[in-house]
C-alpha cells in the first residue's frame, strides 16, 4: 500500500489515524518466532514493530523524518489502548507497550504455542476493524461567506431619505464638453453611505479574513473545521494594528503579559552568551536550569497557545506543507485569529526556540537529544493539542512546531496583502458613490438579474430614444438662454446640430423655423453728404528738375 498525502479539510486527524493504521497493518512483516520452548507463527517482536512504524512515519510526507523513535513507541501504545492490537487473551485498553522483545501476532486464531513461556506477552490484531468512522458531513453546497452591506439604510428608514443630488446639464456645461461625444446625458445621484463604526470595520475584517482562509485551504465551507461564531473580530484588528516595529503584539491589558522573570529567562537563552537581563552564570549547568524553568512554566498552562478551538484549523493547514507559500499564508491568517495574549506568547516562544536551535555558542541542553529536537519535544504540546485526547496529537504538533520554527518571521507577521485589500475595501465603502439612472457603476449594488443580447439596429434605436428627452431639454435651454450673445448662441446651435442632427431636426424641421429665432433687421443706407464728395480732378503739373 502506497502512502498518500492527506490534504486539508475536515476530520484530517481521523483520516491520518486511519491512514497510518492501514500502512502499518499492510507493511508489518510477520514470521515465525521462538521464545524459549515455545514457537509462534505469523508474529513479530515489539522492537520490530517500532522499527517498521518508525520507518513508515519517517518516509510518509504527512509526518516526515523528524519523527523520533520515542514518539513511535508512544503511538504504538495508543494502538494497544485503542484496540488496534490486543493481548493473546483479548485484553486491551492499557498503554503498556514497550520497545522490547514482546511478541505480537497478526491473527490470534493462528497462534501455535509449545511448552511454557511466562515472560512473553502475546498480542495480535483484533478481527474487527480498528479504523475510526467519519462524522456525517452536513448536507449543503459550497458556502459563500456573506459580506455585510454597509450601504443599506438603518432599520425604520427608506431609501427615499438618503440624501441625493440630481445633476442636470445646462448649456454652458454642455458647451464646455462639446468636443466629447456624449452618447446620452442621464440624470445621476450622489449616494452618501452610512458612516462606518468601529464595529462595522471589525466585522469587515472578520468576514474578509475568514473568506481568504477558506480560499487558501480550498474548502467549500469552514464550518467543518471552525465555528466562525466564536471568532472574535476585535482580536483580529488588534493583532493587525497594535504591534511594535518588530511585529510583536502590544497588549491593552498589561495583566496578561508574561511575568518579568520568564521574559528575562527567555532573553537569556535566546541571546546567549550575551545575557542583558541576568548576570553571567557562576556554575556549570546554569543554562539547563534556566531552560527547565521556562519549560515548567509553559508546561503548566491549561490551554495551548493555539487554543483548543482552532485545533482543527491548524491540523488542516498541515496538509498544505508541501506547498510552502500556501502553508505560510494559511498559518499567517490562522494565527491572526488568536487572542492577542496568545499570539504574543507564541511570537516570543517560537522566536526563542528558533534562536536557541541555531545558537552554536549555547552549550547542549541535553546529553542524548539534539537541541532542535529538544525544543520540539519540550514545547509542542503547549503550542498545539486537542481538548479531547487525540491519538496523533504529539506527531501533528511536532510537525507544525518544526515548520513554525523554520518560518516564524513570515508566519507570525501581519499578512500585508490581506491588510491592504481590507483597507482599500473600507475606504471604498466610505467614499461617496455616483449612481447613474439605468446603470450600475457601483460594485456594491446588486447586479442585474439577467441580460440578453440585442441587434445593432435595436441598440441604436434604444440609444436614440433613450436620449431624446434630455437632449431636447438641453437644446431648448440653449434656445431660451438670453444671457449669451447671438453669436455664441448660433455657435452652440451649430455644434449641437452637428452632433445630434436628429434632435435638432425635430426642433427646427425647416429653415423658416430656425430663421424665426434670429429675425433679420432692415438696414437703411445713410444719405450721401455733399461735403463728403472728393475734390474734382486736377491735371498733373510737371515740375522742373534740377541737375547737380
Amino acid at each position: 500500500m502506497e502512502p498518500r498525502l492527506v490534504g486539508p479539510g475536515p476530520y484530517r486527524a481521523t483520516r491520518l489515524w486511519n491512514e497510518i493504521i492501514e500502512l502499518f497493518r499492510a507493511g508489518m512483516p510477520l514470521r515465525k518466532h521462538r521464545c524459549r520452548f515455545k514457537s509462534y507463527e505469523r508474529c513479530f517482536k515489539a522492537s520490530e514493530a517500532v522499527d517498521c512504524l518508525h520507518e513508515l512515519l519517517g518516509s510518509n510526507q504527512n509526518f516526515g523524518p523528524e519523527v523520533t523513535r520515542n514518539q513511535t513507541v508512544k503511538l504504538l501504545k495508543k494502538f494497544l489502548k485503542n484496540h488496534v492490537i490486543e493481548d493473546i487473551k483479548g485484553r486491551w485498553g492499557k498503554e503498556d507497550f514497550q520497545d522490547d522483545g514482546h511478541l505480537y501476532s497478526h491473527d490470534i486464531t493462528e497462534l501455535q504455542a509449545v511448552g511454557s513461556c511466562r515472560l512473553w506477552k502475546l498480542v495480535g490484531f483484533p478481527p474487527s476493524s480498528p479504523l475510526k468512522p467519519y462524522p456525517k458531513k452536513p448536507s449543503g453546497g459550497k458556502e459563500v461567506i456573506k459580506f455585510p452591506g454597509w450601504d443599506e439604510p438603518k432599520a425604520g428608514t427608506s431609501q427615499e431619505h438618503i440624501p441625493v443630488k440630481s445633476v442636470t446639464m445646462n448649456s454652458e456645461m454642455w458647451y464646455k464638453r462639446h468636443s466629447i461625444a456624449i452618447g446620452e446625458v442621464p440624470a445621476c445621484k450622489l449616494v452618501f453611505r452610512r458612516e462606518l463604526t468601529q464595529t462595522n470595520i471589525e466585522e469587515i475584517w472578520k468576514s474578509m479574513t475568514l473568506s481568504r482562509l477558506q480560499k487558501v485551504l480550498g474548502l467549500d465551507s469552514l464550518d467543518e473545521v471552525l465555528d466562525t461564531k466564536l471568532v472574535n473580530s476585535k482580536h483580529i484588528v488588534q493583532n493587525a494594528y497594535n504591534v511594535t516595529k518588530q511585529g510583536i503584539v502590544i497588549l491593552e491589558d498589561k495583566s496578561k503579559e508574561l511575568p518579568h522573570w520568564i521574559l528575562s529567562a527567555m532573553k537569556c537563552l535566546a541571546n546567549w552568551p550575551s545575557c542583558s537581563d541576568l548576570k553571567q552564570p557562576t556554575y556549570s549547568g546554569f543554562e539547563r536550569d534556566v531552560f527547565k524553568t521556562i519549560m515548567d512554566y509553559f508546561g503548566q498552562i491549561k490551554e495551548p497557545l493555539l487554543t483548543f478551538h482552532f485545533f482543527d484549523v491548524f491540523v488542516s493547514v498541515l496538509g498544505l506543507l508541501q506547498k510552502h507559500s500556501k502553508a505560510v499564508e494559511a498559518l499567517q491568517i490562522s494565527c491572526l485569529l488568536l487572542p492577542p495574549e496568545n499570539r504574543k506568547r507564541l511570537q516570543l516562544l517560537v522566536r526563542m526556540m528558533a534562536k536557541i536551535s541555531f545558537n552554536k555558542d549555547l552549550p547542549p541542553l541535553s546529553e542524548s537529544v539534539r537541541t532542535r529536537t529538544l525544543m520540539v519535544q519540550a514545547f509542542s504540546r503547549c503550542i498545539l493539542c486537542s481538548k479531547d485526547e487525540m491519538d496523533l496529537d504529539e506527531l501533528l504538533a511536532a510537525k507544525l512546531v518544526s515548520f513554525l520554527m523554520d518560518n516564524y518571521q513570515e508566519i507570525l507577521s501581519v499578512p500585508s496583502a490581506l491588510k491592504s485589500c481590507i483597507e482599500e475595501h473600507v475606504v471604498h465603502l466610505q467614499r461617496v458613490q455616483i449612481k447613474y439612472a439605468g446603470a450600475d457603476t457601483d460594485a456594491t449594488f446588486p447586479p442585474p438579474s439577467f441580460c440578453h443580447q440585442i441587434s445593432t439596429d435595436e441598440f441604436e434605436y434604444q440609444r436614440a430614444s433613450g436620449s431624446q428627452e434630455p437632449l431636447a431639454a438641453l437644446l431648448e435651454e440653449i434656445v431660451m438662454n438670453k444671457e449669451i450673445s447671438v453669436k455664441d448662441k448660433k455657435k452652440q446651435l451649430k455644434q449641437f446640430q452637428k452632433s445630434y442632427p436628429e434632435v435638432y431636426k425635430v426642433r427646427f424641421p425647416t429653415p423658416e423655423t430656425e430663421a424665426v429665432l434670429f429675425p433679420e433687421k432692415n438696414k437703411q443706407k445713410p444719405p450721401i453728404l455733399m461735403w463728403a464728395l472728393k475734390k474734382p480732378f486736377q491735371p498733373f503739373h510737371r515740375t522742373r528738375s534740377f541737375r547737380m
